[in-house]
């Protein structure tokens, strides 16, 4: 985790540590990333932002041109630590495909059943952003189709019999299981998806 950096005040022989205040922009992106994740897309305005990042609609609007811009940036930085905590996870097995995969989902378990997850934050925003031109749209889009391909990579190197067939079982398995963690809750059959992968993977490769 990075931390702010720290200044150090002297003052009558007394050293006073002072985090620096974070930036407007920074502020609001914060609040907007915990509402939007929270409460939906749509159901979070300018004002509610605004009032939680402690600033006003004018700063708002100096940092981003609009709220369908805060949407896409706060979905890329979801996209970038999806990625990032993919890779550490796959690196961790390097080499090998079918523990990779298995890993994934083991920690596809771990993170939706934890209380506050509200599964996938892009394909919650899938649901609710059907515009074609809204700048989120793309973000989304080509999230899932990378995805896509890396669950067919990871399928080719199984030496799968149908490397596409049971990448694309897999992706199908994934989305699946945020659904079922929103809909059915932490307890429900998302607890068992990373069994179903083993045995998903199971059935093209033994």
């Amino acid at each position: 985790m990075v931390r702010p950096k720290q200044m150090q005040v002297i003052e009558d022989k007394e050293v006073i540590s002072m985090v620096p205040k974070p930036r407007v922009r920074d502020r609001i992106m914060s609040a907007a990333t915990d509402l939007f994740y929270r409460h939906g897309i749509h159901a979070v305005g300018v004002d509610a932002i605004a009032n939680a990042a402690g600033t006003n609609k004018m700063s708002f609007y100096r940092n981003f041109a609009s709220k369908d811009e805060l949407v896409a940036e706060y979905l890329r930085g979801e996209e970038r630590e999806g990625w990032f905590w993919w890779d550490e996870t796959l690196a961790a097995h390097a080499g090998n495909p079918r523990l990779q995969v298995e890993a994934l989902f083991d920690v596809l378990v771990k993170n939706t059943c934890e209380v506050d997850s509200r599964g996938c934050a892009l394909a919650n925003a899938a649901v609710e952003i059907t515009e074609p031109g809204h700048p989120a749209r793309p973000v989304i889009e080509k999230f899932k189709a990378e995805m896509r391909e890396r669950f067919h990579e990871l399928a080719h190197g199984m030496n799968a019999r149908e490397p596409r067939a049971l990448g694309d079982a897999l992706m199908l398995l994934w989305e699946g299981a945020f659904l079922a963690r929103v809909t059915m809750g932490e307890h429900g059959p998302v607890q068992g998806v990373a069994n179903a992968a083993r045995a998903l993977i199971a059935a093209y490769t033994d």
